[in-house]
């Protein structure tokens, strides 16, 4: 019996390929409408960039950081904005419209009577999650390097950093929407976004922080994005980076694991 169960459990390819089946879904249901949903969530980061990185920024002038390095404002908030980016493109799908077909629109259930399962459910959702997280990461990319704020080679650099970014609060948006109950309770998801943005050293080094603050700062999931995609644009890449990766990462896998673990409770009931 163990013989013919095993090589279902393994079969990666096959898995894998249930996944993009889900993917592939949402890809053939685009509308031209769609696109400028996605051009809108793009502008709010770069308004962003020109309001506060270069308008207050000329005002702020160089920016000294810990160990006396100095850099410009507009370069310092730069990559912040850039996380910041695709949190909002990955949470953007995998909150409000995920939320919606599973709990409304009732698309999962359908799906399920097919060989796929809820993980390959999660799995392929949350890769075209990052599709769009991907566009909006390498449309920002091109206009840090046109505005000189980086080079080419660490915008190549930085790229897979924003995929990384974007898979972790995928996965962490859809363990999200297994949680909550209606449509009032993104109120809360939007609150919470909201105070990550502002307070993950997006604006200020985290060490402008009090020290009551900082520990709460430096453990948020968009500050350990800034610090990599930051470290990586300005070419201060070092251990505090092989952190904020691994931390990415543990997000990434236990929200995975949890919201395909939700789905099968909320779904195969």
């Amino acid at each position: 019996m163990l013989t013919l169960v095993w090589p279902k459990l393994v079969s990666f390819e096959g898995s894998a390929g249930r996944s993009a089946r889900v993917t592939e879904r949402n890809i053939s249901t685009l509308k031209s409408a769609y696109w400028v949903v996605m051009a809108g969530g793009l502008l709010e980061p770069v308004l962003y960039l020109f309001s506060i990185g270069v308008g207050v920024g000329a005002l702020i002038g160089d920016l000294e950081l810990p160990g006396g390095r100095l850099v410009g404002y507009t370069e310092f908030v730069a990559p912040a904005m850039l996380a910041a980016s695709a949190m909002s493109g990955a949470l953007a799908e995998t909150t409000f419209n995920f939320f919606g077909k599973m709990k409304f629109m009732r698309l999962y259930d359908g799906i399920l009577a097919t060989p796929i399962q809820p993980f390959e459910i999660a799995l392929g959702e949350l890769v075209w999650a990052m599709i769009r997280g991907s566009v909006y990461s390498a449309a920002f990319l091109v206009i840090m390097v046109v505005m000189d704020l980086t080079t080419p080679l660490r915008a190549l650099a930085a790229f897979p950093a924003t995929v990384l970014v974007g898979f972790a609060f995928g996965a962490l948006g859809m363990t999200v929407s297994t949680l909550i109950r209606s449509w009032q309770d993104f109120d809360l998801i939007g609150a919470g976004q909201f105070a990550l943005f502002l307070f993950s050293g997006t604006f200020v080094p985290a060490e402008s922080y009090p020290p009551a603050l900082r520990w709460l700062v430096e453990v948020s999931p968009l500050y350990r994005s800034v610090d990599l995609i930051r470290g990586i644009s300005l070419g201060w890449v070092g251990w505090a980076q092989v952190v904020d990766v691994l931390f990415l990462l543990a997000l990434l896998g236990v929200g995975l694991s949890v919201s395909g673990h939700r789905m099968g409770k909320l779904l195969c009931k």
